[in-house]
């Protein structure tokens, strides 16, 4: 190890291959992106995201969960709720809630983890979208794309047939565009095939110059359910079937519009140990 290194304790984890490293040892806040970007980089430990595990603030949470972009992901929340079970010592076919403060989210979330073996199912209750509004995307009909809105985030959701070239370009056009517009820390455009279940989820976080096409999204999982529940009127439980696997949805929906998001999800351990970053 070079004497300029820093040393970062982290564990390595797999919710639906969204590849989630989080780093347990502590570090300045506004080392953070450049800590993450070094982790992030295919010549390091590559991953899909970067969060930080620190101590809660209130009593009501057990742990809280920092991203690198300062932006909230429903999957490293996953991640994070697995690995506080995994150090309880939860047992197989034992479940228990973590509940976590994270980086984007106003309240505390509550996540129930249940060991299977080898993995973590987790089902997490979201933070609710604001305005779910049509929002043009090229070469789609009207009235099947629309915006849904976090409090630090902006998910296009489009539905599309075809997940081709052509079509991730556009993609990247209007994530890059609206990244610019909407100063939001996060921006994701998920393409989404109802016919099959099929989601294909890019997500853009400019803080970080970070834009990945990733195996699955749990945020964005959730923005499809709440889409489908605003466009129908009605609430959805649904599985979203994404390049990492398989992720489920449930949406409850009232005269207030959408009033409930769980997303649920495998977890997974894959790696732990010391890495070394430079200045």
């Amino acid at each position: 190890m070079a004497a300029a290194a820093t040393e970062v304790d982290f564990v390595k984890l797999s919710p639906t291959q969204n590849m989630t490293v989080l780093v347990t040892s502590r570090h300045a806040v506004a080392d953070y992106r450049s800590i993450a970007a070094q982790l992030l980089s295919a010549g390091h430990l590559q991953a899909e995201q970067v969060g930080f595990v620190r101590s809660a603030s209130t009593l009501e949470a057990q742990v809280r969960l920092h991203m690198a972009g300062d932006e909230f992901c429903g999957n490293a929340c996953m991640a994070l709720a697995a690995l506080t079970a995994a150090e309880l010592g939860l047992g197989v076919d034992d479940r228990t809630d973590v509940t976590l403060e994270a980086s984007g989210a106003e309240a505390p979330l509550t996540c129930r983890v249940e060991r299977r073996d080898a993995s973590y199912q987790c089902e997490l209750t979201m933070p609710l979208p604001g305005p779910i509004e049509p929002y043009p995307f090229p070469g789609v009909d009207a009235g099947r794309s629309s915006l849904v809105r976090y409090r630090d985030a902006v998910h296009l959701v489009v539905e599309s047939g075809r997940h081709d070239q052509a079509l991730r370009e556009q993609a990247q056009e209007v994530a890059t565009r609206l990244a610019a517009s909407a100063g939001a820390p996060v921006v994701g455009v998920m393409l989404y095939d109802p016919a099959r279940q099929e989601l294909t989820p890019l997500v853009n976080v400019p803080s970080l110059v970070s834009m990945v096409w990733e195996r699955s999204c749990g945020s964005g999982t959730a923005s499809v359910g709440a889409y489908l529940a605003a466009t129908s009127g009605a609430a959805v439980r649904t599985s979203v079937h994404q390049p990492g696997g398989t992720m489920h949805v449930r949406a409850d929906h009232g005269d207030r519009g959408v009033t409930g998001l769980r997303i649920s999800g495998q977890v997974r351990v894959v790696a732990e140990g010391t890495a070394y970053v430079h200045g």
